[in-house]
């Protein structure tokens, strides 16, 4: 078995946002000519998609993630058309004046799992009360789950576009993602990418709060602003600290004609099992704490 709990849904929605941003009257479609991207159609055709793509390389089910405020209901749609699949996540910006209602609809009416901060793009700190408010919201889901981008944060595509990322990266402390999640120990919390540039805060955060996940996606490019870190130490010291039951595999994976990002699995899978940490506890990296986290739908 195995499941990618970190792929990023980019729909439609998603380009004619950025379109927006760009302004001159572009369109979703003139960027995806731009970046030579296949355009991803309804939410359900890109659904369908990813689900083929996913049985190309032999996984079973993955989150998908709404990657602009406001698109919960492509990703929705995604979940509507394959909820064994798949798993909904969506971004939200606290700031919204309307964030505590689009919470409460996101998991009670469009089924989806997972609320995802950026306080570093939002500009909104993790202490701020209106994140109190939304996470609040958030834990009252039975099933709910809370996800926090700390640390450094690059979209790539912004960048291919030449669309400014003026984010404040003081502002993604997993130190105060550990605060969130004290105050609602039976919530799960997920932060990507080994803290992205916060190893150690990361891992102090998770060894503080037993619910606070780490997910192990992207190529992790972080570990130059520490000479000498290597994946494989990155590894080790995340078992040591808070063992192989909070952490979940996940590629960030997001646009098509590249699609899952296969050198991402090979490489964490080889990095895994060099470590010989025994064939259980590597099951439930790359699948079984999904699993648990997200049960599978009947």
């Amino acid at each position: 078995m195995l499941n990618d709990a970190h792929c990023h849904f980019f729909s439609h929605q998603f380009f004619s946002r950025l379109a927006d941003q760009r302004g001159g009257g572009a369109s979703a479609t003139d960027l995806l000519r731009e970046l030579q991207w296949t355009d991803p159609g309804a939410p359900e055709a890109l659904a369908d998609r990813w689900a083929a793509e996913l049985d190309t390389h032999g996984i079973t089910r993955a989150a998908l993630i709404a990657s602009v405020p406001g698109d919960e209901e492509s990703v929705a749609a995604a979940v509507r058309r394959l909820p064994a699949r798949f798993v909904g996540f969506f971004m939200l910006d606290p700031a919204a004046p309307d964030a505590v209602a689009r919470t409460r609809r996101a998991f009670s009416e469009l089924a989806l799992r997972t609320l995802c901060l950026f306080p570093a793009m939002n500009g909104v700190p993790l202490d701020d009360p209106r994140v109190e408010q939304v996470v609040a919201e958030a834990a009252t889901h039975e099933g709910a789950a809370i996800f926090v981008h700390c640390g450094v944060l690059s979209v790539g595509v912004r960048r291919k576009l030449g669309l400014p990322s003026r984010f404040d990266i003081r502002l993604g402390d997993p130190l105060a993602v550990s605060r969130l999640a004290l105050r609602h120990p039976a919530t799960p919390f997920i932060v990507p990418h080994f803290g992205a540039g916060l190893l150690r805060e990361a891992l102090m955060a998770a060894d503080v709060a037993a619910n606070l996940h780490l997910d192990t996606s992207s190529s992790n490019s972080w570990i130059r602003y520490t000479p000498g870190l290597t994946l494989e130490s990155v590894f080790r010291a995340a078992l040591g600290a808070v063992g192989a039951s909070r952490l979940l595999f996940g590629t960030d994976s997001s646009f098509f004609p590249r699609g899952w990002q296969r050198p991402v699995h090979e490489q964490q899978r080889a990095i895994v099992a060099s470590l010989g940490i025994g064939a259980a506890d590597e099951a439930l990296i790359f699948g079984g704490n999904f699993d648990r986290l997200f049960r599978p739908t009947p």
